[in-house]
């Protein structure tokens, strides 16, 4: 079962959260999947897919925000847009666009960043959101690198957690066809933290020393182990020496929120002399959801009832659910 759990460093300004998604991200694979392979996507794109998932679940249970973390990355190579989704309940799904071919050993530069112009946006949209309200959005681009001097995705993201919350942050990454699952720390602004203990006062040079010590303890994960290793043991091993106070596991999972009246109001927005054009040239309107790859079907009965007022309808139950 996919899980999250969260954790803090007892009298210092350091917390953490570990995700393990299993029977989500397989599912999210199964759905998508039109053939006998592991992944719907090539294996880099489906990599970097699990990776965006890990640290989407990561990001949004790191705030108190009532809505959805859209993560997105675009740019220039043969993914132009990839996307993870994750709601306050921790309901999560992902999608990549690929055109063309897409190297073995391709990474996130030559799937997104081929000249540099590359995107990594985070959207955080209210679930009710108030008038005139917007959903805010922080803006970087693809060039921050991790140990081998390449840019990838956690150091990317660690780049906009400093920018946007102005915390250190080191995040670690990894996914396979089973799993994907991400280690994050971060550290806390001493002022008004509870997990200081008694009121200690740390200057921002001590702060920075158990900041530093722990996340030098986090970058010794290997991909592998992380992968691998239950939550137990991988905080047991990096943090052996740490008091630990570790809080209520939470579980995430796939969920979709397209729906056949989504589907409609869509066909509704492209007007009718569009919807009879596509009847007229296909027989029927097929719409296929990218994230779970659920089939809408609308032949010229229900398109004809899409443009018609309610009131103007014929008795009888009408085709759209």
């Amino acid at each position: 079962m996919s899980e999250l759990h969260k954790f803090l460093f007892d009298g210092l300004p350091v917390r953490g959260m570990v995700v393990r998604l299993t029977d989500a991200w397989t599912e999210i694979l199964a759905r998508r999947r039109t053939d006998d392979t592991e992944s719907p996507w090539p294996w880099p794109v489906t990599e970097m897919l699990g990776e965006m998932a890990a640290a989407a679940v990561l990001m949004q249970s790191n705030i108190k925000f009532n809505g959805a973390l859209v993560m997105q990355i675009f740019g220039e190579g043969p993914v132009k847009v990839a996307v993870a989704e994750v709601h306050h309940d921790l309901s999560l799904r992902v999608t990549a666009k690929v055109v063309g071919e897409v190297a073995a050993d391709a990474h996130l530069q030559d799937l997104v960043n081929v000249n540099g112009r590359g995107r990594c946006a985070i959207t955080l949209d209210p679930k009710d959101r108030m008038p005139g309200q917007q959903a805010y959005q922080g803006v970087v681009p693809l060039n921050a690198t991790h140990g081998d001097g390449k840019p990838d995705m956690a150091g990317v993201l660690e780049h906009y957690m400093r920018q946007s919350e102005q915390l250190d942050t080191r995040l670690v990454l990894a996914a396979n066809e089973s799993v994907a699952a991400g280690l994050l720390i971060q550290r806390l602004p001493v002022e008004g933290q509870g997990n200081i203990a008694k009121g200690q006062a740390m200057d921002p040079e001590e702060q920075m020393e158990h900041f530093n010590r722990i996340a030098t303890l986090t970058a010794s994960l290997t991909s592998e182990e992380l992968l691998e290793l239950d939550v137990e043991t991988i905080l047991r091993r990096l943090y052996w020496q740490e008091k630990i106070l570790r809080l209520d596991a939470q579980t995430p999972r796939f969920a979709c929120t397209c729906s056949r009246e989504r589907v409609a109001s869509m066909i509704r927005g492209l007007g009718q002399e569009e919807a009879d054009s596509i009847i007229a040239e296909r027989g029927d309107i097929d719409v296929t959801c990218d994230f779970c790859g659920q089939h809408y079907r609308f032949d010229s009965v229900d398109a004809v009832q899409l443009f018609t007022a309610p009131g103007d309808r014929p008795p009888g139950p009408s085709t759209v659910q």
